[in-house]
């Protein structure tokens, strides 16, 4: 992670270039108001008799000691305009979507992993119940690495997965915002948890798009499924530093090389559940933006409870026993992830709830601290603080824990599920198709809120709060959604059985699905 330069000499021209430009806007603002203070003592004519009085006693003042009151307000004036927070308009977004080559229905998915050869029955028979109680649809997509004979599990094909995947929402996103060239782009964020290979993947973007040298580059890895607010949050601070500019961020995760092919149970699940996805966002500081932009962004809270051992080693990438490496999953999971849940919406829930839920909570505090009164703690209503809920699609049991946890209907749960079914478990990236889904349903109003949260290794819990500031058409064209969202969403129940018994290869070989029990 850090600051990469690129560039030659034409871009140092741009920079000191704008440099000028952001010179000029802080120096014509004091310059105006220099004049003002001139002219206003020949305007005394024109002034009600309350401010001639006061130029009275102005008047008695020396010429120097006005001067410099006068100086000390527009110095003040202007140290409140450029210490003030600058809005974060997020002007669009772009999702991934796999060609039909790389879709993976449940049995294909299950006949390939047996195919290869790795696993045992027990094993081979795990999966296939992880699979059908997964919540995943039969449209998900692998990489070609992992549906090919024999599986091919290397650094090329993992880059091959990569760069289709960030080339493709990148193209995209710049196709969807006019007038924003890639050395537009002042500050460039990527995370991808398990795959960081060097030269990094900021540097493959700064390469292949041609970015300006001074980009204020930073490469995430190593931090989950949460890691896109992250990146979100990371942006949003850079952009209160650098003035006029747009930010560039980049989710995803690379499947390839992150297959497990052992037979250890906790790390078989993974496999059941990831699947090829990513998003591009593009971000602005820009007030002339904000027209054109989709949300502003409201609040950032991060929640990381490393500091405690359960929390650190309940998702974990190791070796098992025979040397394979898979990402191990601990049966603390859950309570870890309630843990960290109520730490976030403890910090969240001042930001944004009305009054009356915050006195609520409150209220049964005192009553257990204070009394020992031994009341249960008032969940507040976060349905009155949002209108839609971007729950990060995990699994199916995330998702039934915080549906209830949250007392969230079926329609707020929409988003997460229908994205699980489609997609799989995209890891950071699974926000973006869920936000993208809520707008593809044409759901999105002006001034709705949105609540996007996710959890990831580490633990780390974030929130990330945004205000619609125009309502979004439905039938935009590039959603990811848009081919079938008429058909959304559709029931998932929690055991779906493989309906396909039989599996059977391009070459022609077979593969009896439904030996597994």
């Amino acid at each position: 992670m850090g600051r990469e330069v690129f560039g030659g000499a034409s871009t140092t021209t741009t920079t000191q270039a704008n440099k000028v430009v952001v010179v000029s806007r802080r120096v014509i603002p004091l310059l105006l108001l220099a004049v003002v203070v001139f002219l206003a003592p020949r305007l005394s004519s024109k002034l009600p008799a309350g401010l001639l009085l006061l130029k009275e006693k102005l008047g008695r003042l020396s010429p120097a000691a006005v001067a410099v009151a006068c100086w000390a307000t527009a110095a003040a004036a202007w140290a409140y305009a450029v210490s003030r927070p600058r809005p974060v308009y997020l002007v669009d977004l772009s999702g991934y979507v796999a060609g039909a080559p790389h879709e993976a229905s449940r049995a294909k998915t299950i006949a390939h992993f047996g195919r290869c050869g790795r696993f045992c029955d027990e094993s081979m028979a795990f999966q296939k119940r992880m699979l059908e109680r997964s919540g995943l649809g039969e449209r998900t997509h692998f990489p070609a690495s992992l549906i090919c004979v024999p599986v091919d599990m290397c650094l090329r094909t993992a880059r091959e997965e990569s760069h289709a995947v960030i080339f493709g929402v990148v193209d995209d996103l710049l196709r969807r915002a006019p007038g924003v060239a890639p050395r537009d782009v002042g500050v460039l964020i990527f995370n991808s948890s398990l795959l960081s290979p060097t030269p990094s993947f900021t540097s493959l973007i700064s390469n292949r798009y041609g970015m300006r040298h001074d980009v204020v580059s930073h490469n995430l890895s190593g931090m989950g499924c949460s890691a896109g607010i992250i990146a979100i949050d990371l942006a949003k601070r850079l952009l209160q530093v650098h003035r006029d500019t747009y930010a560039l961020v980049v989710s995803t995760e690379n499947i390839t090389l992150n297959a497990y092919m052992g037979n250890n149970r906790p790390m078989l699940v993974t496999n059941t559940l990831f699947r090829v996805g990513g998003a591009a966002i593009l971000l602005s500081n820009r007030r002339a933006d904000r027209r054109r932009a989709k949300y502003q962004l409201i609040h950032t809270v991060r929640t990381h409870r490393g500091a405690h051992d359960q929390s650190f080693g309940c998702v974990t990438q190791e070796e098992d026993d025979a040397g394979c490496v898979g990402v191990s999953l601990s049966k603390e999971l859950m309570v870890v992830a309630g843990e960290a849940l109520r730490t976030n919406i403890t910090t969240l829930g001042p930001l944004v709830l009305p009054m009356s839920e915050q006195l609520r909570f409150l209220a049964t505090v005192v009553l257990n601290r204070v009394f020992r009164a031994n009341v249960r703690a008032y969940l507040p209503d976060f349905k009155l603080a949002f209108d839609h809920f971007c729950i990060h699609a995990g699994g199916r049991g995330v998702l039934d824990e915080l549906e209830r946890s949250l007392k969230l209907s079926t329609w707020h749960m929409e988003p997460s599920r229908m994205t699980l079914c489609r997609f799989g478990n995209t890891s950071s990236s699974s926000l973006w198709y869920e936000l993208a889904y809520c707008e593809a349903k044409g759901r999105i109003r002006k001034g709705d809120r949105v609540w996007q949260i996710a959890f990831g290794s580490g633990f780390k819990c974030n929130s990330a709060v945004w205000k619609a500031l125009r309502t979004v058409d439905g039938g935009e064209e590039g959603n990811p959604w848009t081919p079938e969202i008429d058909v959304l969403p559709i029931h998932v129940p929690k055991v779906s059985p493989i309906d396909e018994t039989t599996y059977t290869f391009p070459d022609g070989a077979t593969y009896k699905v439904s030996s597994l029990g």
